[in-house]
């Protein structure tokens, strides 16, 4: 049997789930909307560094990322109104899908010491939010510059209405929890 895409397994939930949460309709059962991934540039002037944040998240997400803009000076931060902050990618349809099967199957793993994903990323919305420490976890980066690593986050947007929905709903995509 060939191996099942990320989005194959996906197509399957209704089957799957009915009988778990009493789905009627097909409609019924759970679906991802969309994937958003984040990143903050904290304190970096170096427009340089800035830049080469900007390829990586580029090259990892198949997007141009959107620059965020800080709504408020905060004194403490050296941070005023208006400067960027960070860098911001909406997924949708073919990259969305391509983004979670480059996560479940190739960065998850390659994680240094991964035991699973925390179940606490799930909230009350249905909505996962996790975080990746390294992205050189990714094939399209390189590892030249390894002082230049970032960090960022990713939420998956679905239409579940409870945790525990959600949960399944992953489960069937292929990510691996902590028991």
């Amino acid at each position: 049997m060939a191996h099942k895409t990320v989005k194959e397994k996906v197509k399957t939930t209704f089957d799957t789930l009915k009988g778990d949460f009493k789905y009627k309709n097909k409609l019924q059962a759970p679906q991802i909307m969309r994937v958003v991934v984040t990143t903050t540039i904290g304190s970096i002037k170096d427009p340089k560094k800035k830049e080469l944040m900007l390829d990586r998240l580029t090259k990892i997400t198949g997007q141009k990322p959107v620059t965020t803009l800080a709504k408020k000076s905060v004194a403490g931060f050296k941070l005023r109104a208006g400067d960027s902050s960070g860098y911001k990618v909406t997924l949708r349809g073919e990259k969305m899908w391509s983004f979670i099967e480059k996560v479940v199957n190739i960065a998850l793993p390659r994680t240094k010491d991964f035991r699973g994903i925390s179940v606490t990323g799930i909230d009350s919305m249905g909505n996962f939010s996790f975080g990746i420490k390294e992205h050189t976890v990714f094939p399209e980066t390189t590892d030249e510059n390894i002082q230049d690593v970032f960090s960022f986050g990713a939420t998956i947007v679905t239409t579940s209405k409870t945790k525990e929905e959600t949960k399944a709903l992953l489960d069937l995509v292929g990510f691996l929890f902590k028991k």
